[in-house]
Formats: structure tokens, C-alpha cells, sequence
């Protein structure tokens, strides 16, 4: 029995450790979160951030995406709990991205550098926005909200054992 025990626990631990980033986001990074990075001049720190799109801005040259940001997880998809936030920034990429796939609250991954920092207005409010120049950006696919529905066992509680 103890047997049993220790090799599904191996089993699983193995499992685990299989879960990883995707090749394009995986890398060395500094543990900086951009509401951090606001606080003193980070520029040319190599980071890896996410979170949701507020806005996407095609430019001539380049597209540039204002992000909220927010903790990553073990794969470096963005997390959201509630209204844990870490702050805004803005990710800029050479070439077009489409703003109708780049839409608002589509979640994202960026990997780059800071390049410096930018104020803009959000609302009435001046926001300094550390500004990184992207080297991968990572659309997640949309999550698919699934709606259980269940009914009443006919037996009743606790005997529906």
C-alpha cells in the first residue's frame, strides 16, 4: 500500500513538472512587476509581463498596447483574482497587430526590455507607465466559461452516497 502511495505521488510530481511556459515566453527575467518599476528607473531590465488589454495602438512603424497588469502563473498566462493588479504598462512590438484580435481585455504575455517610461492621462490621473520594448507578444486563447448545472439527487442528502 505504501508503495502504491509513494509511486502515484512520483507519478504525479513528474506530471507537474511537465507543465511548463511556452518556448517563446520561457527565459531568465528580473523579478520586477511593472506597479515596481514605476517606482525607480528600472530602464533596460529584461522582464516578463501580462494582463489585459486596455487599448492597442497601430503606429506607422509599430503597434504599442496599453496593458493593467497582473501576476503570471506557472505557464505566464496572467492571473486574475479579484482585483489584484500590478499597476499598468505599456509593450511595444515592430509591425501591425490587428486592434479586432487585440481587443480590450484580451489577455497577454509580453517578454522585453524597458525602454523607458511614459506619462499619460488615465482619466484625470498623470500614470508614469514603464514602457517595454517587446520582444514576444503571446495572445492566450480566450477562456471558455463552462456552466454546471445540477439537479437534486432523487434520494435525497446524505444517502445520494
Amino acid at each position: 500500500m505504501t508503495l502504491r502511495i509513494a509511486a502515484t505521488s512520483l507519478l504525479l510530481a513528474l506530471l507537474a513538472g511537465c507543465a511548463s511556459q511556452p518556448k517563446p515566453l520561457q527565459g531568465a527575467f528580473d523579478p520586477l512587476n511593472a506597479h515596481d518599476a514605476v517606482v525607480g528607473d528600472h530602464t533596460g531590465a529584461n522582464v516578463r509581463w501580462g494582463g489585459r488589454i486596455i487599448r492597442t495602438e497601430p503606429r506607422p512603424d509599430r503597434t504599442c498596447f496599453e496593458i493593467i497588469s497582473t501576476r503570471l502563473d506557472a505557464e505566464g498566462r496572467p492571473v486574475w483574482a479579484s482585483d489584484d493588479t500590478w499597476g499598468r504598462f505599456i509593450a511595444c512590438r515592430t509591425g501591425f497587430y490587428d486592434p479586432a484580435l487585440f481587443e480590450p481585455k484580451r489577455e497577454v504575455t509580453f517578454t522585453g526590455r524597458i525602454e523607458g517610461y511614459e506619462e499619460r492621462k488615465v482619466d484625470g490621473y498623470v500614470y508614469r507607465f514603464p514602457r517595454m520594448a517587446a520582444d514576444v507578444v503571446y495572445l492566450w486563447p480566450v477562456r471558455e466559461r463552462v456552466r454546471v448545472v445540477t439537479r437534486p439527487s432523487p434520494w435525497g442528502w446524505p444517502w445520494a452516497w
